[in-house]
């Protein structure tokens, strides 16, 4: 791990503020490892705090999307599997997985996506977000096709809301992967549950 989590005693004020509101957005996830018991955030937060130059901008663009998106749940959730399994991304997967499965998506088709397939029984609105986060996330244009068929989907506010969630995730997960951030366990001093 090459940005380990930064317990928040030892943070200065300015990062300490950072980390505060990250911790308060944190705090309303479940169903995964987000913190140590030391205070210490894990995951994308860990080099968003050791680096708070690049990480602050990066986290507001993180909360604007978490705190103000309209996109029907499912179908985010699926956009955000797509993009984790395109980078290979660990902890994006760890952690997505189970806010799909909280959102009511079915273990098969979480199994599938995160596994970088796309199920044949993904409803309209799922289809139009795997195909546009399969097709930004392969570094290609994104097809007319495709685009207009989010568009007859989700209007042009949401389909907005899609690509720019689907490129924030892609941020996350190359932080991700540079920083060399895993499955929360035994490098963040956590028992593997």
């Amino acid at each position: 791990m090459r940005a380990p989590p930064f317990p928040p005693d030892q943070m200065p004020p300015d990062v300490r503020a950072l980390h505060d509101d990250m911790a308060k957005v944190a705090d309303h996830l479940k169903d995964y490892v987000i913190k140590r018991e030391d205070g210490a955030l894990v995951g994308p937060f860990a080099p968003m705090l050791r680096f708070p130059k690049f990480g602050g901008p990066a986290w507001a663009y993180t909360k604007e999307l978490l705190e103000n998106s309209k996109l029907p749940k499912l179908a985010k959730e699926v956009a955000i599997l797509v993009t984790g399994a395109a980078f290979d991304s660990r902890f994006e997967l760890y952690a997505h997985e189970r806010v799909a499965g909280q959102a009511g998506l079915s273990d098969a088709k979480i199994a599938a996506v995160a596994a970088g397939q796309r199920p044949a029984d993904l409803t309209e609105g799922e289809q139009a977000a795997y195909d546009v986060a399969a097709a930004l996330t392969a570094g290609k244009q994104l097809p007319e096709s495709t685009y207009q068929r989010a568009l007859k989907v989700f209007g042009e506010d949401q389909t907005a809301e899609l690509i720019y969630m689907v490129a924030g995730y892609g941020l996350i997960s190359m932080l991700l992967n540079a920083y060399e951030v895993s499955i929360p366990g035994r490098e963040e001093g956590l028992a593997r549950g």
